[in-house]
């Protein structure tokens, strides 16, 4: 194990008779990475760049398990790469402007072998303590790449949470859903309409991954019904060429954030005309403030919005029941259907594991908003929580480990002096 040693450092003898260890851990000189997303990469390669040890703790059997494992074949990024890309490597230049899931993860590849970054796959935390007396955290974890499953327990200065904010899909509970009889899966799951050709699908959620499933049950001549239950903004994905974000971007260097909402808005409906007339009402908040005051994402239209209004994605409203192959609305229509995909989101799953409450919530966000909520106390720190995709990420990422360089070589440098001196009076004895 290149980044630690099996035994304690006999720097810190005292700790060997306590009962705080047990007798299989692993002492860590450096920080432990909850997570081998693109978060924990980033810091990962942050701190190889000046020379920190660490580890990086992957529940899953490859680096970004959500991309590779929980996202549908048409997926491309959102945003332009050069606002996607991971600090000190940028995207290939023949890349394009979107890359597909399939390049971003090639990218996430190269970038793992580019910093030489080696994750424990297959290992989950079950905990993570934080012990004040000795200053350090305990994180136990089972590891199941072998034969059989193994306890295995770290010991380490610094604690980085790179799980992120999609760690676990929601799954809302809906009357009736287990009478539904027909086919129900969460959008984490679905891959392909190809399988849904020719059936009634019902899709529940509005956002970007409802709207792009929609979108490609359409592609494969199936008939979604989505469902629209609260307000929601629509915006092109570009204006005149240009990416809506970047537009953004470049306007709030000069204007405030309330005239930028305003001018998109007026674009949007320059582009795309009165949302709200196919049942997509607008709310009363900005799309940029309501991304930083709630976290909600506005959409960035790719071409679900046509659709819309051909009437070949059909949209409803919430929810009542379900019943043997219907749903009952709360407008009192009943629609006949086949299939039900829940675009219903994911959230964070730090507070199953945790131990600590003072630098996240109990919805397992930083309490504190970006750019503010990416180090807690006791050498804590979060990373892929800003609700700001990949480039508020890396920008984390950057703070992260360089707090963490700066704290180790110190620590380093004290430790040098400390052992100098010993030696030193170790001389003078002889």
């Amino acid at each position: 194990m290149s980044s630690c040693c099996l035994n304690m450092p006999n720097m810190f003898p005292t700790l060997a008779s306590e009962a705080f260890l047990s007798s299989r851990c692993i002492w860590v000189n450096g920080p432990v990475i909850v997570g081998a997303g693109p978060s924990g990469l980033a810091v990962g390669a942050g701190l190889k760049n000046q020379g920190v040890p660490f580890i990086i703790l992957e529940r899953a059997n490859c680096i970004a398990s959500l991309w590779q494992n929980r996202t549908y074949d048409r997926l491309k990024l959102h945003l332009p790469k050069q606002f996607c890309q991971l600090p000190n490597f940028p995207f290939p230049e023949d890349f394009p402007e979107y890359p597909t899931k399939y390049q971003f993860i090639s990218y996430l590849e190269s970038y793992t072998k580019h910093f030489d970054i080696n994750p424990h796959f297959n290992e989950t935390v079950q905990s993570a303590n934080y012990n004040a007396t000795f200053g350090l955290w305990r994180v136990k974890t089972i590891a199941t790449g072998g034969p059989n499953p193994i306890g295995v327990e770290y010991i380490c200065r610094w604690l980085v949470v790179a799980t992120g904010e999609n760690a676990e899909k929601v799954v809302p509970e809906f009357e009736g859903l287990q009478d539904f009889g027909g086919h129900v899966t969460h959008a984490c799951d679905y891959k392909s309409g190809q399988s849904y050709t020719g059936e009634r699908v019902l899709v529940v959620g509005c956002g970007n991954s409802g709207m792009e499933v929609s979108l490609d049950l359409c592609n494969h001549n199936a008939n979604p019904s989505m469902v629209v239950r609260s307000s929601v903004h629509v915006l092109p994905r570009e204006v005149l060429g240009k990416s809506t974000f970047e537009l953004a971007v470049s306007m709030m260097k000069w204007l405030p954030l309330w005239l930028v909402d305003k001018i998109l808005l007026i674009l949007a409906h320059l582009i795309l005309g009165n949302t709200e007339k196919y049942g997509l009402k607008r709310p009363r908040v900005g799309p940029l403030e309501l991304k930083n005051t709630a976290g909600k994402t506005p959409v960035l239209d790719i071409g679900a919005f046509q659709k819309i209004r051909s009437g070949e994605i059909k949209i409803v409203p919430g929810i009542k029941k379900f019943s043997r192959g219907r749903v009952e609305l709360v407008n009192g229509e009943t629609l006949e259907i086949e299939s039900v995909i829940l675009a219903t989101g994911y959230r964070s799953n730090v507070p199953s594991w945790l131990k600590e409450n003072e630098l996240f919530s109990s919805e397992g966000v930083p309490k504190n908003p970006f750019p503010n909520g990416w180090k807690g106390k006791g050498g804590l720190y979060a990373v892929g929580f800003t609700r700001r995709g990949l480039s508020g990420a890396s920008l984390d990422a950057i703070s992260v480990a360089h707090d963490i360089a700066k704290s180790w070589k110190e620590e380093t440098k004290q430790k040098k002096k400390s052992m100098a001196a010993r030696h030193r009076r170790c001389i003078s004895h002889f």
